[in-house]
């Protein structure tokens, strides 16, 4: 049988995994080359994990023997829509994966969310993570209290980011203009805040327990805002619902550390309403909710009336990502994914998603795998019977090569990974990351 090729498009942790699964079918035999805007592979595995948290970002190994396999190729800095088109990729390829993620933030739809001062997270973390996008940001660190809005892992990370000891961020990866800012920074409190309470909030425990490690840093909870764990028989209490409130009792129960340099204070029963200022941001008004149950037993938060001003300067909104149509595919609007049948695009043949794009923002990096694998064997499945339509991998090469001249090559990536690495090694940090697409270009593309 012919060998078949296919296309993925996004080379984070969905599109490596998609490669991986696809690489390891002995029949058919596939080639895989995936695709990405960026000059630079790995997805939110470079420019969203938390520079904190190297043991995340070391899954980075098992994406670098896929990128090893001699039937694996990377193509960076080339933009679907701009560079290519879907039909152009169909036209090449037996298969097409969209492995795209969910590129925006869902808006908190209040005045003022606009204003200089208040950033979507999904910029705010581009920006430390060194995002080319997002290295521009122009935060301001000035204020003395900064308010993220969220409870998941998304505005701990935030929100920690805030508060490390400066010695603790010059070991990480984090990028050279975010280091420099929060050095300089003037902000002493950050505030967290859930429109619901701690038992409904989506921290993972081992994302709440990293506070306790970082020195100097007081955590301020209301104990009356945060129940026991709960009766151990109880089903309505989950083992890690319950593992987060003892955690949140106990901050609760010993109080603030009055010599913490800087602290974190969860907030809860508390959803912005409008964010204030002349010119940029200077406080924020906060609705304090009280839970009830709807009609189908969920808990949710109602609005009582009472508002409360808190002074700030910066407001991180941490609320949940979104998915972006892409032109000529299906889309739904609400959920923020492409309609699917276990990965199959809906009406469309040989066009499949993976990832967020597919099942919506949920889950941590390892339950990509799954969902990969569940694409990838429908894809192998409608590949045994398909008539080959593939390219020959020379003609795609020359074709990309005269639609971006500045394409970067696995070679390319290669380049840019050793001199990072190479700079990192110099200031013993695990990298120091190019930041601008300019850079990123030069380096790769210097010695090919």
């Amino acid at each position: 049988m012919r060998d078949r090729s296919v296309a993925i498009v996004g080379s984070g942790p969905s599109g490596f995994y998609s490669a991986g699964a696809l690489l390891a079918s002995a029949e058919p035999i596939v080639r895989v080359d995936l695709y990405d805007c960026l000059p630079t592979p790995w997805g939110l595995v470079r420019a969203g994990v938390a520079p904190d948290h190297p043991k995340i970002k070391s899954v980075s190994t098992q994406f670098d023997k896929i990128a090893a396999h001699e039937r694996f190729r990377f193509f960076g800095n080339v933009e679907l829509g701009a560079r290519v088109t879907r039909e152009e990729l169909l036209e090449r390829y037996d298969a097409v994966i969209y492995a795209v993620g969910a590129q925006t933030e869902r808006p908190l739809g209040i005045p003022g969310e606009d204003l200089p001062g208040s950033h979507a997270s999904i910029d705010f973390v581009g920006w430390y993570n060194g995002h080319p996008s997002c290295r521009n940001l122009g935060v301001d660190l000035s204020a003395d209290r900064a308010v993220v809005v969220g409870n998941g892992n998304v505005a701990l990370d935030v929100a920690r980011m805030l508060c490390l000891p400066h010695a603790d961020l010059a070991r990480t990866d984090v990028a050279d203009h975010a280091l420099h800012a929060l050095a300089k920074s003037s902000i002493r409190e950050v505030m967290v805040l859930g429109r619901r309470g701690a038992a409904q909030a989506a921290f993972s425990t081992s994302e709440l327990k990293d506070l306790d490690a970082i020195d100097a840093l007081g955590v301020d909870v209301d104990l009356a805002d945060v129940p026991r764990g709960g009766d151990g028989d109880d089903p309505a209490v989950s083992p890690a619902m319950r593992r987060n409130l003892e955690l949140l009792h106990g901050w609760a129960q010993h109080g603030l550390n009055g010599a913490a340099a800087r602290r974190i204070a969860f907030r809860f029963h508390r959803s912005p309403v409008e964010i204030r200022g002349d010119g940029r941001v200077e406080e924020i008004v906060l609705a304090v909710n009280e839970l009830q149950a709807d009609a189908g037993g969920r808990v949710v938060a109602v609005d009582t009336g009472v508002r409360e001003v808190v002074p700030t300067g910066l407001v991180v909104r941490a609320v949940g990502y979104r998915g972006v149509p892409l032109a000529g595919l299906p889309f739904d609007a609400v959920r923020g994914v492409v309609p699917h049948e276990d990965g199959r695009v809906a009406g469309h043949e040989r066009e499949y998603v993976v990832g967020w794009i597919k099942r919506g923002p949920t889950g941590i990096i390892g339950i990509n795998r799954q969902d990969a694998n569940q694409t990838v064997r429908n894809v192998l499945e409608d590949l045994v019977d398909a008539t080959p339509r593939n390219a020959e991998p020379d003609e795609v090469s020359a074709w990309l090569a005269s639609r971006q001249p500045r394409l970067v090559t696995t070679a390319g990536w290669n380049l840019i990974d050793d001199h990072e690495r190479a700079n990192g090694r110099a200031a013993d940090r695990p990298r120091v990351k190019l930041v601008s697409t300019a850079e990123l270009l030069d380096v790769a593309l210097g010695a090919e």
